[in-house]
């Protein structure tokens, strides 16, 4: 075992030290720029996603694809994911997140665009799309779409799944001492409630438990914005000055250069919002719409509240605090950055250990149904009850784990869905429209 996780962590180091976050980026750029800065849409795109189309072909609401999609994505990333993004690369880190994310809503639209252009109709009068379907259909190569689905399966086990019930139970374990076991068992009974429902079930939860957990993260640190007010606009300058400018050691800041902070900011900015992955476009292709270009407007909004709201407030937050107090880093982990933050609120390490496990359970439940879509792919709807009950068993198998395998096993095969998804775009680039 020690032999493979050493193997699949040289892969990992190799993919993600450089060509895995160049390929991204690029996507990211060239998808911006032929598309003329569809971005400048992300407001049309929140418009719409609360108007009701229920006369149109699909299962769900666009608000309700747009919630799942941001159930799987808003998770720890958005919190330890930017705390160790300010450790490891310095405060410039966060405005490289920040950039990814901006850029990472023109490669949204394109795999949802996509997908809901490829989208196919079953005959119980449900759709199923994504970047599989797109592969066998609009690129011809049922190989690679084959592939995909699998990694998507595998994805949902590992980083949907096993790593969100880990952190679940690691936040119980640290604030009540709860047991692992029973907190297990508790998370996989609600999931399974929530998930055996379908994408109706599911949907239904992500419209209220995304926006209600969203809006109460955000007014946290909107109140921790206010105490620290002196310090907001200090924070803001030395984040844009050390994104291109090498930064010295700074009050809590280690030093660091241009390199290591776009390093570790593009790489957190990336997997928080999953654009290039794929897996909005399977959320997108479940919702009413005949209009491909609508949609995809709706999904790009998810990266804008994940990466550029969501990630910038928190970024906000944490280098303020260090700014002002400094001493309060000393000796912590990498991650532990934003904690250090909350302490200032009253109750703080409580409301963030909430706001933990609320993220963790959207991304366990928003993530069943990409894995779900997967299964219906590769094996028709006949394996779907399997696929459920495996699922709630890893969230048991996840939370009393170590995951240091699940996680490394999990970056790889992003990484592996990556490469046909933006293969993908790259090749169907001409199919892809920023019009009605």
């Amino acid at each position: 075992m020690e032999n493979i996780l050493s193997f699949i962590s040289g892969a990992n180091h190799l993919l993600w030290s450089g060509p895995m976050l160049f390929l991204l980026l690029a996507t990211h750029l060239f998808l911006t720029f032929r598309l003329k800065f569809v971005q400048k849409k992300v407001f049309k795109g929140i418009r719409l996603s609360t108007k009701s189309s229920d006369d149109e072909k699909g299962q769900t609401s666009s608000f309700a694809a747009l919630t799942t999609t941001l159930a799987a994505t808003l998770g720890i990333g958005n919190i330890v994911g930017v705390s160790t993004a300010v450790a490891f690369g310095g405060p410039g880190a966060i405005l490289w997140i920040w950039l990814t994310g901006v850029l990472g809503m023109a490669t949204t639209y394109a795999e949802c665009y996509l997908g809901i252009r490829y989208r196919k109709l079953a005959k119980d009068g449900t759709y199923s799309g994504g970047p599989m379907y797109v592969l066998e259909h609009g690129l011809k190569s049922k190989g690679m779409a084959v592939l995909y689905a699998f990694l998507t399966l595998a994805a949902s086990y590992g980083v949907g799944c096993s790593t969100q019930a880990n952190s679940i139970t690691n936040v119980t374990s640290s604030l009540w001492h709860f047991s692992p076991y029973i907190v297990g068992i508790v998370v996989a009974v609600i999931t399974g409630l929530v998930i055996l429902g379908g994408i109706e079930s599911i949907g239904n939860l992500c419209k209220k438990l995304v926006p209600a957990m969203g809006a109460f993260y955000i007014l946290a640190c909107l109140v921790l914005v206010f105490m620290n007010r002196d310090y907001v606009l200090p924070a803001i300058t030395l984040i844009f000055r050390s994104a291109f400018l090498p930064s010295a050691v700074v009050g809590g800041f280690i030093g660091s250069t241009i390199k290591t902070a776009a390093r570790y900011g593009i790489a957190r900015g990336l997997f928080s919002n999953e654009a290039g992955i794929g897996t909005a476009a399977i959320a997108a292709s479940s919702a009413k719409t005949d209009n491909p270009h609508n949609q995809a407007l709706v999904s790009m909004s998810a990266t804008f509240w994940d990466t550029v709201v969501m990630c910038g407030v928190t970024g906000i937050v944490i280098v303020a605090n260090i700014l002002k107090n400094p001493a309060s880093i000393k000796g912590l982990p990498a991650s532990d950055l934003t904690t250090a933050a909350f302490m200032q609120l009253p109750y703080g390490e409580y409301i963030l250990g909430f706001s933990i496990i609320a993220f963790a359970l959207a991304t366990l439940i928003g993530w069943s149904y990409f894995g779900e879509k997967a299964v219906v792919y590769l094996f028709g709807k006949e394996g779907i009850g399997t696929y459920k009950l495996c699922y709630i068993v890893m969230i048991f198998i996840g939370a009393v784990l170590s995951l240091e395998f699940v996680w490394q096993l999990s970056d790889l095969i992003n990484a592996l869905m990556i490469l046909p998804n933006v293969l993908t775009l790259w090749i169907l680039r001409k199919e892809i429209r920023d019009t009605e």
